[in-house]
């Protein structure tokens, strides 16, 4: 792929236009979401997706996130059910994914779905996202702008450091606000939980009135077992190794605290920073992928994460870090939380 000047501009007006004409040429636009920064291409071009794919070195048989407008948009790609419909009218816009069945006239590439007869759809909040949607005015698929099982981005900055060079255009709006992907939830035969995110477990199941049925893991490998993005086993991953649920840090290492209490030698981290003093969750998800980027710059042999509690956003965050944590040779399985 040739090296391209990668433009960083000011989200407004202007900006805006210049993503809708590099998304109109086949080009590649990274802009914010309320959750990460997103990777922008005209889901309806083979070959915008490709060139996507190939920026992000992503394995072809992950499918991506199409974003649009709203529900009327969504409902010309996908066949929506009632609770389909309930869920959309409660979280969109918002940080939410529904994998539905596509419509048989549906414009989306197959790349763009991995040949799967299922397409993942979400309405993004933020409103320089929508405001570049508006203005394309085409589906848009909008995976993590980083390269493939690398940390997802927060900033335009991480953006730049990761596709710098491999994109045609970076609109900067300043941090994602909530910092972790959003949930995924199938709707297909079963309710589905294919992976927690920024809509947690909990109030997904208050809506319901039911929880929802977990992924199990498949007996072997398949794309089709591949229903959403972000389910390879080693995924969001820094360089550097990751250990979770430490209650010590060895000499080398660098710690990523969570609350007010530290391990009895933190004094051997070769750098710390901390997820949230108070122990807020919230905070937790917002600084996540940022502060793995800041520990992995400092050269640690690794990343010692103090352990952090598996309710509500806790089961994103946890999920995320068993994906930065697991081994970086072993097949790609989805995980019974998603």
């Amino acid at each position: 792929m040739l090296a391209l000047a990668t433009r960083v501009a000011r989200a407004g007006p202007g900006a805006t236009e210049e993503a809708k004409a590099v998304l109109a040429a086949g080009g590649l636009v990274a802009f914010p979401t309320e959750t990460v920064y997103g990777l922008g291409a005209d889901a309806t071009s083979e070959a915008a997706v490709a060139n996507l794919f190939a920026a992000k070195e992503r394995p072809a048989f992950n499918p991506l996130i199409v974003h649009v407008t709203d529900l009327a948009a969504a409902q010309y790609l996908a066949e929506f059910d009632a609770r389909a419909r309930a869920l959309a009218g409660a979280f969109w816009p918002g940080p939410l994914t529904l994998v539905l069945r596509k419509r048989p006239d549906c414009p989306v590439g197959l790349l763009a779905t991995a040949g799967l007869d299922t397409i993942a759809l979400r309405v993004p909040s933020h409103p320089v996202a929508r405001d570049i949607l508006s203005a394309f005015a085409k589906p848009v698929v909008a995976p993590s702008a980083n390269r493939s099982g690398r940390v997802s981005p927060t900033s335009a900055q991480h953006v730049h450091e990761d596709l710098g060079g491999s994109i045609d255009l970076i609109v900067d709006a300043g941090p994602s606000p909530v910092g972790v992907e959003s949930t995924i939830v199938a709707c297909l035969d079963d309710m589905v939980l294919l992976r927690p995110g920024a809509v947690s477990r909990e109030v997904l199941a208050g809506f319901l009135g039911r929880g929802l049925v977990a992924l199990a893991p498949p007996a072997a490998e398949s794309t089709a077992a591949r229903l959403a993005p972000g389910m390879l086993a080693s995924h969001y991953a820094p360089q550097a190794p990751v250990r979770m649920n430490a209650r010590s840090v060895a000499p080398g290492e660098a710690l990523l605290a969570f609350g007010p209490e530290r391990p009895a030698d933190a004094g051997n981290a070769k750098a710390m920073l901390n997820l949230s003093e108070g122990g807020d969750l919230a905070e937790a998800a917002a600084n996540l992928f940022a502060w793995l980027r800041r520990l992995d710059d400092c050269g640690a042999a690794a990343i010692a994460v103090m352990p952090i509690p598996e309710d509500g956003l806790g089961e994103a965050i946890n999920d995320r870090l068993r994906h930065a944590a697991a081994p970086r040779d072993i097949a790609a399985r989805p995980r019974t939380t998603g």
